[in-house]
């Protein structure tokens, strides 16, 4: 029988930070996942096979987006979230899609994101709680669906040129409502009917 499998290409000079020192982070991810990793370290080629006692198919995903995670940039700590939280999403910018393939355009656009001293992208972590990875052309972002879908907006204001302080206005306000939306969710088992 054939096993369930997916691919992924990363580029090369992440290989070793997908393998990890003595396979240690190609090992957690085939033991959580339960999947079988075949890494080409000439091409950046990696094939995601499931494990023959594994039965959910699901983990290819799971095991495919930690790979692209490393592969854009993420630290293999970093990128275990999406192993060990099911609710963590990865979100991938690319940054052509705006900017077009002019390098400068690209430069100039990641410098924004980051920030001087990396504070723009310390900021957009901090108020969202996610992480962000500024990575060649790409812009890649981990945390719960709701709140990675506020970095991923931020992220496009800077891209389109807004003012870092409207999208600290934007950040600092959807920060307010994520909040108070939470509070609201503990609020409800206790109000009387």
């Amino acid at each position: 029988m054939v096993r369930p499998s997916t691919f992924v290409k990363i580029p090369k000079r992440r290989i070793g930070t997908l393998i990890g020192p003595n396979a240690t982070t190609k090992e957690l991810i085939e033991s959580k996942l339960g999947i079988q990793l075949d890494i080409d370290s000439e091409s950046g080629d990696v094939t995601i096979k499931l494990s023959p006692e594994e039965t959910d198919p699901s983990r290819l995903f799971r095991a495919k987006e930690t790979v692209l995670a490393i592969g854009r940039g993420f630290s293999p700590e970093k990128a275990r979230k999406l192993l060990d939280d099911e609710e963590a999403m990865l979100i991938i910018v690319d940054l052509r899609n705006f900017v077009g393939k002019s390098e400068s355009d690209i430069k100039r656009v990641c410098g924004r994101i980051i920030g001087r001293e990396g504070k723009t992208r310390r900021l957009i972590e901090e108020l969202t709680d996610t992480y962000v990875s500024v990575y060649g052309h790409t812009v890649s972002i981990i945390g719960p669906i709701e709140e990675t879908e506020i970095a991923r907006q931020a992220v496009e204001m800077l891209i389109r040129g807004r003012l870092h302080t409207s999208v600290y206005r934007f950040l600092h306000s959807k920060r307010r409502k994520l909040k108070k939306k939470k509070m609201e969710l503990w609020k409800k088992p206790y109000e009387k009917a």
